[in-house]
């Protein structure tokens, strides 16, 4: 018999994150319903979103800073180290 206290909703999505989605949620066992109700009754247990959700980007100084990591990451002339007693020694210098 049938749960009588149910109701249905209907839900837009992009076309592919829905394809993307029901194939992951295939592969845990369940359908995009299920893992639908997880998420509710899981945002109701926390009393909201039950992850981070954030507009965090890297400031101009972080975005400048991983961009010099790169390029130092890619430079052979740069001196790597593989051993950290022989770049404290440097550091000493």
């Amino acid at each position: 018999m049938a749960n009588t206290n149910t109701t249905n909703i209907s839900i837009r999505m992009d076309k592919d994150l829905k394809n993307a989605a029901e194939k992951l949620y295939s592969d845990l066992g369940m359908n995009l319903s299920t893992a639908f109700n997880i998420f509710v009754r899981q945002s109701l247990r926390e009393g909201g979103i039950p992850f981070k959700i954030t507009t965090e980007v890297p400031n101009t100084e972080t975005i400048s800073a991983m961009l010099e990591a790169e390029r130092i990451a890619r430079d052979p002339s740069v001196k790597g180290y593989t051993d950290m007693d022989e770049l404290f020694a440097e550091l000493d210098k």
